[in-house]
């Protein structure tokens, strides 16, 4: 039977304090402004700019059908559209459109990860229109419309009040 030995070291306050490790640098604050782009819920951090539902059918077609299939249906990748009221059924569709609460949220997503063999390469106003062009799909926007920082946040997704907090009241905003 092995026997096993615990070591404990006490430092007193004698005990010069130990070195932090120096790995790296400070972080440059332009840096980290450059990789903080998250948006929130209420729009806070969106940039300026504009985009149209016809800008972001074209942007779409060009950048984004090849993973998604047309209208957003899927194949090879997740379908994004379709699905609202599926999500109490036995076959729930989970999509931008049926799940997802913010508007804000699918505009964050695009900006950061996609497309995804170039994630962060596409313009803002690229950005603005292909979340209008998505949201037109199942008619959250309408088919002419422009989406930009102020009219954004005012989306109401279909699951807006779907989603419970951990208070348990249903999210009203």
């Amino acid at each position: 039977m092995r026997k096993m030995i615990f070591a404990v070291v006490f430092l007193s306050a004698a005990t010069p304090a130990l070195a932090a490790p120096q790995f790296g640098m400070p972080a440059d604050p332009a840096r980290i402004k450059a990789w903080d782009i998250s948006i929130l819920p209420d729009g806070s951090n969106l940039p300026p700019g504009r985009g149209s539902v016809t800008e972001g059918a074209a942007i779409y077609a060009q950048k984004c059908q090849m993973c998604h299939g047309p209208e957003g249906r899927g194949n090879p990748a997740d379908r994004l559209t379709g699905g609202i009221g599926s999500l109490a059924t036995p076959q729930p569709v989970k999509t931008v459109a049926s799940f997802w609460p913010y508007a804000t949220t699918l505009f964050d997503y695009i900006r950061r990860a996609m497309p995804v063999n170039q994630p962060r390469t596409l313009k803002d106003q690229e950005v603005y229109a292909l979340v209008a062009y998505i949201l037109s799909i199942d008619g959250i926007v309408a088919k002419n419309a422009v989406l930009d920082a102020k009219s954004l946040p005012k989306v109401k997704m279909p699951n807006r009040d779907g989603f419970i907090d951990r208070s348990g009241a249903t999210s009203q905003r």
